[in-house]
């Protein structure tokens, strides 16, 4: 018998949650995202339950995203599948936000996509040198979801339309800076929080002060200017006008990193992230991701987004439309107009009362 893909059980006074497809960085299929959602709803009214701390085996990564592979087989064909799971995966999210009790995320390796859907809710959020943060899915011809229109659209100076138009990678220094880690503790010494918030849940806090090391310099610091000023367009035409027009070797990376997206995706991700600025709730902003990704996942540019970079990894996707320009206001709107009513997202019925 192969081991199960997420290992949920108490220890102590904790709920613990491992991720467990190492092979995989733990990419999350649907049923991971089910039996996460079982356990959090089994210890949300547990008084033996404390605090929710959520890790993963191994030591490549937290969590690397969602089975993309899965999604574009399914986006093929009748996208079911893939609607079912971001349906599911997005319950997940919305449940990690609104849970009454303390959660703890280990962000110790690769945090990517469906991985800042698990961390970025929890309370504490730990991250380690070994810690990558990015939301990579224009270069697939997705867009950065899990909550993205939520947390990116709330960074400072455009940094969060920075991170999802370029996918950048950012280390432990910068995600302190940002918010997206609450602390930084060594990967030495992660085994000795484990256990300490396993003995004590009610001594977390401060363990992690106890615990904390130093990062060092968060390499986005010298780029904040430039971003505030140059991600600051209306549009992502204005943008890119605006790297051209700086012509600084950083703003001409931009460009060129930007120049391998899908103009279709970095379109929907302006816009997703304008919405969700504006959204009064995280539920709010799930539902409009919903309506993205269940139409997205059958669209050219995510399926030959995968082929390019996942499948065939030749890493030249032909887009479709292959310019921003192309992109037309009448696409975007399609993309994001209100589903039938009966295939909107919803939030867990527990949640809903």
């Amino acid at each position: 018998m192969s081991e199960p893909e997420v290992l949920t059980r108490v220890e102590g006074r904790v709920g613990r949650i491992t991720l467990n497809r190492p092979q995989a960085l733990h990419a999350l299929t649907t049923q991971m995202c089910r039996d996460i959602t079982a356990a959090l709803l089994a210890w949300k009214d547990d008084r033996a339950v404390e605090l929710v701390l959520l890790d993963h085996s191994g030591e490549r990564g937290f969590c690397a995203g969602g089975d993309i592979r899965m999604l574009a087989e399914s986006g093929q064909g009748d996208g079911n599948a893939a609607r079912e799971f971001f349906f599911t995966e997005y319950r997940l999210n919305d449940l990690l936000f609104r849970y009454p009790k303390t959660t703890v995320a280990i962000m110790d390796g690769v945090t990517m996509g469906g991985g800042v859907g698990l961390s970025r809710p929890c309370r504490f959020r730990v991250a380690t040198e070994r810690t990558t943060f990015a939301m990579p899915e224009t270069g697939i011809g997705l867009f950065p979801d899990v909550g993205g229109g939520w947390y990116l659209s709330r960074m400072p100076e455009h940094i969060g339309l920075w991170l999802a138009l370029t996918g950048a990678r950012i280390k432990a220094a910068s995600c302190e800076l940002l918010g997206i880690a609450t602390d930084y503790v060594e990967s030495a010494r992660i085994p000795e929080l484990k256990a300490g918030i396993l003995a004590d849940p009610r001594k977390t806090e401060t363990l992690l002060t106890e615990l904390e090391a130093d990062p060092g310099r968060p390499t986005i610091a010298a780029h904040q200017d430039e971003i505030a000023k140059l991600f600051a367009g209306d549009s992502v035409e204005a943008i890119v006008a605006a790297l051209e027009a700086a012509g600084t070797e950083w703003a001409t990376e931009q460009l060129n990193v930007m120049r391998t997206k899908s103009p279709q995706t970095m379109k929907v991700a302006f816009r997703q992230l304008q919405l969700g600025a504006r959204a009064k709730t995280f539920a709010e902003n799930i539902a409009m991701e919903y309506r993205i990704g269940a139409r997205v996942v059958q669209r050219h540019d995510f399926i030959e987004g995968v082929r390019a970079v996942i499948v065939e990894k030749d890493n030249a996707p032909k887009w479709n439309p292959a310019t921003l320009e192309g992109v037309t206001e009448a696409m975007l709107d399609e993309i994001f107009a209100p589903l039938p009513a009966d295939q909107e997202w919803t939030p867990l019925p527990e949640l809903s009362a």
